[in-house]
Parts: C-alpha cells; sequence; structure tokens
C-alpha cells in the first residue's frame, strides 16, 4: 500500500516553525502569509498522523515527536543548501559587529575593492552566533568568546588589546594620572560587554574603583562617541579608537593591556575553496597584522600625555 509522502513546503514550513518557534516568523523567513504556514502544517500532521506543533497565543513549539523531525530535517535542508551553494554561491558575505565595520573596516574596505575590482561583497552585521548556510555567510570577524559553527574554519587574528580612553580635556579635568584616580571618574561601559572594566582591572592587577555614576550603552560605537564627548572614560578594544587615538579625539591615559579575548575569522566550510573567499580571507588576514603594527607603532611611540606602555603601569 502507497503511503503518501508529505510535501517538500509543508516539511519546510514545519523546520521553520519548528526552529523559530512562531509562525509569523517563519512566515517572513519563507515570505509566505501566516495562512499558508498554518494549513502547511496542518496539512502534514494530517499526512503523518501526528501533532507536531503545540499552538499557543505566546509561541509555536513543537512536540517530542515534532522536535525529532525538526531536527532531521534542519540537516537535511543545511545540506541541501551547502551543496547547491558550492554549485551556484550567494555574494561574498561577510559578517562583523557594527562596531567593528565602523571603526576598522570602513576605512580599509576601499583597498580590498581596488585589488579585487570584479568581487561583490555584501556585509551582515552581527555579534554572535551564525548558521552559514541560513544565513548566506562566506566569512565572519568574532571575538574568541564565541562559539563558532559546527565546522567552520578558524583562524586566530590577534589578540585584543584593551585600555581606558577619554578627550584629553576630561583626562584633565579629573586629574587621571594614575589608575587610582579612576575613583572620581565616570565609568562609561557597554551592554554587549559588561565584563569589560572587570577584564581591564583583572589584566592590570589593580583593584577595582567604585565609581560615582556610570552611562550604560547598547553598543561600542556609542559608548565611544559618548567618550569622545567627554561624558565619561570608557573600556574599549585598541583597535576601535586606533583612528580616534591618533586624531587626538581621544587619549588613553593608562596605555592598554593585552585582554583576555583574541578576535577570530570564521570561515564556511562549504567555501573554502572558493577563490573569493580565500580572497577576502587573505585580505583580512594582511589587514589585520598591519593593524597590529600600526598599534604596536602607537605603544611604542606615546608619550605621557597620551596611551603608554603596559608595563609602565605594573601593579606596586
Amino acid at each position: 500500500m502507497h503511503t503518501p509522502r508529505p510535501s517538500l513546503n509543508a516539511l519546510r514550513a514545519f523546520e521553520a516553525v519548528a526552529r523559530l518557534r512562531s509562525m509569523t516568523l517563519a512566515a517572513h523567513e519563507l515570505c509566505v502569509t501566516h495562512g499558508a504556514i498554518s494549513r502547511q502544517i496542518k496539512s502534514l500532521e494530517e499526512t503523518l498522523g501526528l501533532n507536531l506543533i503545540v499552538r499557543s497565543s505566546q509561541s509555536s513549539d513543537p512536540t517530542p515527536e515534532g522536535a525529532r523531525l525538526a531536527e532531521g530535517l534542519s540537516a537535511a535542508f543545511t545540506l541541501i543548501d551547502a551543496s547547491i551553494e558550492q554549485l551556484r554561491p550567494e555574494p561574498l558575505m561577510l559578517s562583523c559587529s557594527a562596531s567593528v565595520m565602523m571603526y576598522w573596516l570602513i576605512p580599509r574596505i576601499a583597498g580590498f575593492h581596488q585589488r579585487h575590482p570584479q568581487t561583490e561583497l555584501q556585509f551582515n552585521m552581527n555579534y554572535d552566533q551564525i548558521d552559514f548556510v541560513r544565513d548566506k555567510i562566506s566569512v565572519a570577524i568574532r571575538a574568541s568568546t564565541i562559539e563558532p559553527p559546527k565546522g567552520a574554519l578558524t583562524r586566530t587574528l590577534m589578540d585584543e588589546w584593551i585600555g581606558p580612553v577619554c578627550s584629553s580635556a576630561y583626562a584633565k579635568a579629573q586629574g587621571l594620572a594614575t589608575p587610582r584616580d579612576l575613583e572620581r571618574a565616570t565609568l562609561l561601559s557597554t551592554r554587549t560587554r559588561p565584563e569589560a572594566w572587570s577584564d581591564w582591572f583583572s589584566a592590570t592587577g589593580f583593584d577595582a574603583v567604585p565609581q560615582e555614576s556610570a552611562g550604560v550603552y547598547d553598543h561600542f560605537y556609542l559608548l565611544i562617541q559618548a567618550a569622545v564627548c567627554g561624558l565619561g572614560i570608557a573600556l574599549v578594544p585598541q583597535m576601535l579608537v586606533m583612528n580616534d587615538l591618533i586624531s587626538g579625539k581621544l587619549c588613553a591615559p593608562f596605555g592598554f593591556v593585552r585582554g583576555p579575548r583574541q578576535l577570530v575569522l570564521w570561515v564556511a566550510p562549504h567555501l573554502r575553496a572558493h577563490a573569493d573567499v580565500k580572497q577576502l580571507e587573505q585580505w583580512l588576514i594582511a589587514e589585520m597584522n598591519e593593524s597590529l603594527k600600526e598599534m604596536t607603532a602607537f605603544l611604542d611611540g606615546a608619550d605621557s600625555a597620551g596611551a603608554q606602555r603596559e608595563e609602565r603601569y605594573a601593579p606596586g
């Protein structure tokens, strides 16, 4: 007796609902209506004779049977998409945080276009986990604290150096001569890295100092702008503020220290052999090496009014 097979559209709709826990989000991802998704799920449940989704006003969660089916479908669709991608790749997609994009990548990207004028490069602004195939990402720049996707090819780009920065006027007004002077400063932080100050205190060996008040910003680029405007002193990665340090918009009264993170490159495993992916990977590694040279030169040449070397502020 012939057993009816569920349609591919119904399986795709169910996988999206189970993964996103929402028919609305699944409909948006697949570019169909909410009603179409609902009908596909109902048809699939009737074909299999099982309830696959527990529906509520808040979410659409898979049943235990639905979860098992969704796991297999996700793996299957990923394999299908990756196989197609190998033959007909999407435009080259680079993923990085908005702060890395604004402060490091955009000032340099013209060099990539000049070297590879025929390569179409698109951007995905994200600083968290990704799915290479689903999100159509070729290469990603991430902090080493974030777990890479399964099978990702990883390259360590550089150690991250961190330090407090502020406007020269703010440093002068607060009399920031030693780290102990932070007691009377406003310590600025970001929600994307709330542990930044504790990382710095741990790396320098200084005891954490109380702060009068704190400004908390959603992203590093807002945090940096607040520091430029004299609203306080911010703890940031050096690579994000090199141009502002060189121009004099910011100063680093206590220099920079090596933090607990590295900057890492992720490469999609199914695209590793593509020429344009290799070109982007090689260019990013070269630019990071150049940035490291710039930061080393800045540290070596900084005077007492700007960033100073780590060992000058060793505790005791």
